[in-house]
């Protein structure tokens, strides 16, 4: 997409200039994004998962407001998924998307006791709860004739993965900007992969949306994900910069200097289509 053209975009009524200032990073970064990696082309129509946090706000704001300065066309379509958790109310972000003027679906599905019940005592919901979400995701973007589905992971997410899947898991692997499901039917796109968890929330912060709690994950303490949050929090306090020096570093990958074999083959036949690198 035309990055200069996406740029343009003003800032809401009734924002301060720091406001308008954490929102203009963010939609730059998000455009970076977006046309660094290729994500939005021309006749897209992407469904936006919007679970009522701050992050996928954000994301379905920016996006919206980039397409009507795109110098390509895409549509998009808001989604959120009504799980019949207990004391749901979606009533507010139901009122906010119709504000909005964006075509939405908010549909219903029980899911909240099939994770509770498929949930061993003690452990995490995140694991059985995003595997149903994802195939009821994909069947609403096969419906409604959506070919990429956006998702509202930010740069914090990314780092704290990549910290996890090392320390944790033994794996050194983070959060692409873009992926094709394993069936190979959808594109799924981030774009706010790049973006400062901590713009969001300012950002989240001033314009007031109306977020919606959730009672499955927002009941548990993640202690391995807290624990890496805690951790980059304390190299901050050495490091300033830490989180984007680390972003830096996935971006900035070598793969000669890695022990994983099948990339040191693939790197080898693929080394000379490619400068050196320092």
């Amino acid at each position: 997409m035309g990055e200069d053209t996406l740029l343009r975009i003003e800032n809401g009524p009734g924002r301060g200039p720091d406001a308008g200032e954490v929102r203009d990073r963010l939609s730059r970064t998000m455009l970076r994004t977006v046309t660094g990696h290729g994500l939005i082309e021309d006749r897209d129509r992407i469904l936006v998962a919007v679970s009522g946090g701050k992050d996928s706000y954000t994301m379905l704001e920016l996006l919206e407001a980039a397409r009507r300065r795109a110098p390509v066309r895409f549509e998009l379509v808001a989604w959120h998924l009504d799980q019949g958790q207990p004391g749901y109310d979606g009533a507010p972000l139901r009122a906010w998307l119709e504000r909005s003027g964006i075509p939405f679906e908010i549909h219903r599905e029980e899911t909240y006791g099939a994770v509770v019940a498929s949930t061993d005592e003690g452990a995490a919901y995140c694991r059985v709860c995003s595997r149903l979400r994802r195939g009821i995701l994909y069947s609403a973007a096969e419906r409604l004739g959506c070919g990429k589905i956006a998702l509202g992971h930010h740069r914090d997410d990314a780092l704290e993965t990549l910290l996890l899947n090392l320390l944790y898991g033994g794996r050194l692997q983070a959060m692409p900007a873009v992926y094709t499901t394993n069936d190979g039917r959808f594109r799924v796109v981030r774009p706010l992969i790049e973006c400062a968890e901590e713009d969001i929330r300012t950002h989240a912060r001033e314009v007031d949306y109306p977020i919606l709690p959730c009672n499955l994950c927002g009941s548990q303490s993640d202690l391995k994900r807290r624990r890496v949050a805690a951790l980059i929090d304390e190299l901050e306090r050495e490091i300033p910069n830490v989180r984007s020096v680390m972003l830096a570093a996935i971006r900035n990958v070598r793969p000669s200097h890695l022990l994983d074999r099948e990339v040191a083959e693939a790197w080898s036949r693929a080394a000379g289509e490619y400068p050196p690198r320092r």
